[in-house]
Order: structure tokens, then C-alpha cells, then sequence
């Protein structure tokens, strides 16, 4: 399989809080890895290495062979690497479909002279992105809220819009931070028919769960994390089955 998302031995650390100690990982095309481990484990500060929201001290990052060392957020996101969060950061006064197109990797009405001199590209452009939109929200069942405030559909819904701003954003590597916390019914099957649907498409996922039955049904293999360091890795199966899974997460 080909490495898309690769991590070597990047560190981290708040003055004397380490959140990664020397993490090497990588993530294959058409891979569904798991990051379990206690709260304050890491896993979402890994997330934030990843995407550029905290630089790394040391260590290499590299998506689809380039590397991330020193690039901004945006830039990253251009380069292929999209995310949700935890607490889901939608646009509360934007409708669903605004807040998904928001989140295009390269959008050309972003520079003035393109606005002047190439109206009826850009206008093409909008065009194509908003079917794009549309397309997703369909995918999830939400094309008839697709012109609704965000801030008006249900918790479960706006998990999907966060899946759904993701997936906008094309590119290699989809980092899914807590998905399914608060989902249930409709939004819980369908939260994971897409990501299943994702990685057949040939992308790298990550997620971060708590919910051990999602990751039992969608990862090839998981990760176990604790105080900022990997302490084992194999099988879900192999994981859940570990004493000191058991002893660090479940308090067993």
C-alpha cells in the first residue's frame, strides 16, 4: 500500500507537558487507522501537528511525500490535509451549504484580478463547487437543509456538515477528531457508510474515538496512545485485548 501520511519521530512539548514523544506513524491510501488512548493522551494534539495548528519541536511530517515542516494551516489544507474537530467550529450564522463552501482546496475568486478579468471562469467555478456541495450533502441525506441556518438543525446533523466541510477538501489525508461523540440513529450509520465510502476512494484516515464499537467496525488497525507516546499498535482486536489498554484507559 502506499504511504500517503507519514510521521517520523515528531516531537512536542508545553513546557514540561509532552504531547508527542518521538510519534512515528504512517497511514496508507485506503487505510481507516484508529487513535485510542486516555483523555490527555495526544491524540488530538497530533491532529493539531499535523494541520499546522501547533508547530512541531522536532521530527518530520510529510503528506502524499511532501513535507509540512513549516507551512501555515492554509497551506496544508491546500496540500491535501483536511479534519474535523471536536467541537465542530461551523459558521453558526452561515447556512449548511455556505458552510461547506467554505472549504475548497483552491478556489480562484480568491484573487482580485481574477475577479476582474476572468468573471465567467469564476463564475463557472462557483458553479461547479456548489454541485459539488450539493452532491455531498446528498451523499448524507441533507439536501433539504442544505439552505438552512447551521445553528437550526439537529447536533447529530451538524456532525455531518463538520464530515461534510471535510470532504470539500479533496485531498490524501482526512483526520476525523471524535465524530461520533453525541451521534446516534440515522447519523451514526451514515457517518460511517461515508467514511468507509472514503477510504475505498483511496484517502488516509485517522480517527480519534472513544466509541471503541466504531472503531471495532470501520479500522484496520488502531494505535494506543498514553502521555504522549505510542505504547502499542496492531489489530483493534489485539488492543482491546492488552493489559495496559485495559489498565490506562478503562481503569481496570
Amino acid at each position: 500500500m502506499t504511504t500517503l501520511v507519514s510521521l517520523n519521530t515528531v516531537c512536542k512539548s508545553f513546557g514540561g507537558i509532552v504531547v508527542a514523544d518521538h510519534i512515528s506513524i504512517d497511514i496508507h491510501g485506503g487505510e481507516i487507522l484508529g487513535l485510542i488512548g486516555p483523555n490527555g493522551a495526544g491524540k488530538t494534539s497530533l491532529f493539531n501537528l499535523i494541520s499546522g495548528l501547533y508547530p512541531v519541536d522536532s521530527g518530520t511530517i510529510t503528506v502524499a511525500g511532501k513535507p509540512l515542516d513549516g507551512l501555515p494551516m492554509y497551506q496544508r489544507a491546500r496540500l491535501g490535509v483536511a479534519r474535523t474537530w471536536q467541537h465542530m467550529r461551523l459558521f453558526a450564522s452561515m447556512t449548511v451549504l455556505e458552510n461547506i463552501l467554505v472549504a475548497p482546496r483552491d478556489y480562484p475568486g480568491e484573487k482580485i484580478s481574477q475577479i476582474i478579468f476572468r468573471t465567467k471562469q469564476i463564475n463557472s467555478a462557483e458553479q461547479a463547487l456548489c454541485e459539488r456541495a450539493m452532491s455531498i450533502l446528498h451523499r448524507m441525506n441533507l439536501t433539504s437543509i442544505a439552505h438552512s441556518n447551521v445553528s437550526d438543525i439537529s447536533f447529530g446533523q451538524q456532525k455531518l456538515v463538520g464530515l461534510a466541510r471535510a470532504l470539500m477538501n479533496d485531498g490524501d489525508c482526512l483526520l476525523l477528531d471524535e465524530p461520533m461523540a453525541g451521534v446516534e440513529g440515522n447519523a451514526y450509520e451514515t457517518m460511517k457508510t461515508i467514511v468507509r465510502e472514503e477510504a475505498a476512494a483511496g484517502r488516509a484516515i485517522c480517527v480519534v474515538e472513544h466509541n471503541v464499537s466504531f472503531i471495532k467496525d470501520l479500522c484496520n488497525s488502531a494505535v494506543f496512545m498514553a502521555r504522549g507516546c505510542i505504547l502499542e499498535r496492531g489489530s483493534v482486536q489485539t488492543l482491546l485485548s492488552s493489559k495496559t489498554l485495559a489498565d490506562l484507559y478503562f481503569g481496570t
